[in-house]
């Protein structure tokens, strides 16, 4: 194996290592995005819930 080869392989080897990182960057990122809707939502439902028990006092 020529010097080339050796150097076409190495940049290969580290296009896929780019190309795996980005991919896990991604999946890290939409991870973290389905996380902070999934929080937003279960603070909604704690605020609705906390509006229901004040009014339903305020009525009493």
């Amino acid at each position: 194996m020529g010097i080339k080869d050796q150097f076409q392989d190495k940049a290969q080897e580290l296009q896929e290592r780019a190309k795996q990182a980005m991919g896990n960057a991604k999946d890290e990122a939409s991870e973290r995005a389905r996380q902070e809707r999934e929080g937003s939502q279960e603070a909604k439902e704690r605020g609705q819930q906390q509006l229901r028990e004040r009014t339903g006092r305020d009525e009493a």
